[in-house]
């Protein structure tokens, strides 16, 4: 069994709890939903992660407050100022020394755009992220296995992971297209509403249709937990040659799945810059199998 579930996680699920509650609710009700929410937690298993118990957690708020956050023009605004930007981007990508690898960098910096880790999205800061990419220092050894694998692969599985964000993962995407053209690309978004994660509508927002094969995943889990994906998108996720994974809950909810998965992500939160040793908002590429002590 994998153990992905982590003591720091717990610590933060509970600290952001009384603050998702109503003011208005009453003492009674505040109790309940606390007490519910502790059993979920204290029932969960080692081998699920913070994304699964958030979905759970939302189900207990809204059964009990009703609706919970609406982030749709949220999900708007990132994705038309992505896409104004991306002319300006891909030509960069394009007239670069090594297209791929500055497509991996933009791709890893637009995961800044995320609402549901503990930190501010600015758009000042992501601007300055933007411009800073190129300069990133990506792990060598990682890339070098990354394209060797890509060279032989028939079939690429990209998830992706936030609103705005996919614009850049299409940027990506299209240079896993034109760079190795016998790869089948199939591309897993959320299956129903995760706060600002991208789904079916942002996908067609975003042109990724365009692409390759796009699927639902089957669930409103912030992640890619294979117990609850469709039995499609499970299949295409199993028959891959090549997994590109990002973001921090996919990350939290297919490590050690035995898949052969790279993830791409920028870390927001604690837990992450202390296990790959980094500082907030550095990038991480890093292979599932390294991970797992394999070679």
């Amino acid at each position: 069994m994998t153990m992905r579930l982590k003591s720091s996680c717990i610590r933060c699920l509970l600290d952001k709890q009384p603050d998702r509650i109503p003011a208005e609710a009453s003492e009674e009700q505040k109790v309940e939903c606390l007490q519910r929410i502790l059993k979920r937690i204290g029932e969960a298993r080692g081998e699920e992660s913070a994304p699964v118990i958030v979905r759970d957690v939302e189900r207990i708020l809204k059964e009990m407050f009703g609706s919970s956050s609406d982030f749709t023009e949220i999900k708007r605004y990132y994705n038309e100022m992505m896409l104004e930007k991306a002319p300006g981007l891909r030509r960069k990508i394009q007239e670069a020394e090594a297209p791929f690898r500055l497509a991996l960098k933009y791709a890893m910096t637009g995961n800044y755009i995320d609402f549901g880790a503990r930190h501010q999205v600015e758009d000042h800061k992501l601007e300055e992220l933007l411009e800073a990419a190129p300069q990133v220092k990506l792990p060598e050894s990682v890339c070098r296995e990354l394209e060797a694998d890509l060279e032989t692969a028939k079939s690429v599985v990209y998830l992706t992971d936030n609103c705005g964000e996919i614009v850049l993962d299409r940027l990506l995407m299209e240079q896993i297209r034109t760079g190795y053209p016998d790869a089948e690309l199939t591309v897993l978004v959320r299956g129903e509403a995760v706060v600002n994660d991208a789904d079916m509508e942002d996908a067609r927002q975003t042109g990724l249709l365009e692409l390759g094969r796009v699927l639902g995943n089957g669930n409103g889990i912030g992640g890619t937990w294979m117990e609850e994906l469709s039995e499609e998108a499970l299949c295409a996720l199993k028959k891959a040659d090549v997994i590109l994974s990002k973001g921090q809950g996919n990350f939290e909810t297919l490590q050690g799945c035995g898949l052969n998965v790279y993830y791409l992500f920028m870390c927001k939160c604690e837990m992450f810059t202390e296990r790959f040793g980094v500082k907030f908002f550095d990038g991480v590429l890093v292979r599932d199998r390294a991970l797992c002590g394999e070679p």
